[in-house]
C-alpha cells in the first residue's frame, strides 16, 4: 500500500507540504481555515472543533496523519467549541505552557488516541532526508571544530526546548535560534558581525532536538538559507545527517556552490 493511500496531510506554510504531495499525491490535504495549502482539494478544520476533524477523518478511512509546514498559532473563538473539544483545552494548554516540544507531543498523542499513525515527512519522501557526507564545497579544520561546537550548543539548547541551530565561527558563539526561527538568527549574525572582527568564517549548524519526536518539525533548509548564511559571511552549513529535511535538494546545493559555501551532512 502506498504512503498515500489513507493517508491525510495536515498542511502548514512553506515548501514542504507540497513536495510531500509530489511525492506522495494521492493524500488527503488537510489545513487550518484560512491557511493556503498545496493541492486543488483540501479539507478544513478549525482547532475548536478538533474532535469532530479527528471523527470526520475516521469517516473518511483514514489510517495514517503526515503533519508538515510551518502552523501559525490561529486566534480562537470560544463560542465555537464544541463541548468534546473544550474538554481537551485544559489539556492543550498545559502542554503548549511547557514548550514546543510538550505541545507537539500532546497532538501526536491526541491524533494516536483516535487510532491514527503518525509518520514523518521522511516516510513520506525519504530522499528529502540527506545522510552523512559532504554535498558541496570544502570543509577545513576549524569549520570541523565550529561545527562540534556548535553540536554541542544545539544539544544543550535543544534539551531545555529552546532552538534547533547556532552559528560558531573560530570557537565564538554568534547566534542561537529561538523562537523567531532560523532567519531571524542568521539576519542577527548578518547585522552584528562586525562586533567581532572575523574574515569569512564559521558554520551555521542545524539539528533536531536531543529526545525530539522526528515524525514531525524536523528541522528543515533550503536555498533562502544558503542566501542567509552567505549573507551572514559563513563558511557553510552543517546539519545532522538523517534529522534534517533538505527542500529543494538541487536548487539549494547549487546556491551553496555559486555562493562559495559547503553543505555538511554531519553523524550525530
Amino acid at each position: 500500500m502506498s504512503v498515500g493511500s489513507e493517508t491525510a496531510l495536515i498542511a502548514g506554510g512553506g515548501a514542504l507540504p507540497g513536495l510531500l504531495l509530489q511525492a506522495a499525491p494521492g493524500m488527503l490535504v488537510c489545513a487550518l481555515e484560512g491557511q493556503p495549502a498545496p493541492g486543488g482539494s483540501v479539507l478544513p478544520f478549525r482547532i475548536e472543533r478538533l474532535v469532530p476533524f479527528l471523527d470526520a477523518l475516521t469517516d473518511r478511512g483514514i489510517r495514517r496523519v503526515c503533519f508538515a509546514g510551518a502552523m501559525q498559532r490561529p486566534k480562537l473563538e470560544p463560542e465555537l467549541f464544541d463541548a468534546r473539544t473544550a474538554a481537551l483545552v485544559p489539556r492543550l494548554v498545559g502542554a503548549m505552557q511547557a514548550g514546543d516540544d510538550a505541545t507537539l507531543r500532546a497532538v501526536i498523542a491526541l491524533f494516536e488516541e483516535w487510532e491514527f499513525e503518525v509518520i514523518g515527512a521522511d516516510r513520506v519522501a525519504p530522499g528529502l532526508v540527506p545522510g552523512d557526507g559532504l554535498l558541496c564545497g570544502t570543509v577545513g579544520d576549524q569549520d570541523q571544530l565550529d561545527a562540534a561546537r556548535a553540536a554541542e550548543i544545539v544539544a544543550a539548547l535543544g534539551a531545555v526546548d529552546v532552538g534547533q541551530g547556532a552559528v560558531v565561527a573560530r570557537g565564538l558563539c554568534l547566534g542561537v535560534e529561538a523562537l523567531p526561527g532560523t532567519d531571524a538568527l542568521l539576519d542577527f549574525v548578518a547585522a552584528h558581525r562586525g562586533l567581532v572582527p572575523l574574515p569569512k568564517a564559521g558554520v551555521f549548524f542545524k539539528a533536531p532536538k536531543p529526545g525530539q519526536d522526528r515524525r514531525i518539525d524536523l528541522p528543515a533548509l533550503g536555498p533562502q538559507t544558503v542566501a542567509k548564511v552567505a549573507a551572514a559571511g559563513l563558511s557553510g552549513i552543517v546539519f545532522e545527517a538523517g534529522g534534517v529535511l533538505l527542500l529543494d535538494r538541487a536548487a539549494t546545493i547549487a546556491s551553496a556552490e555559486a555562493a562559495g559555501i559547503f553543505l555538511w551532512g554531519r553523524s550525530p
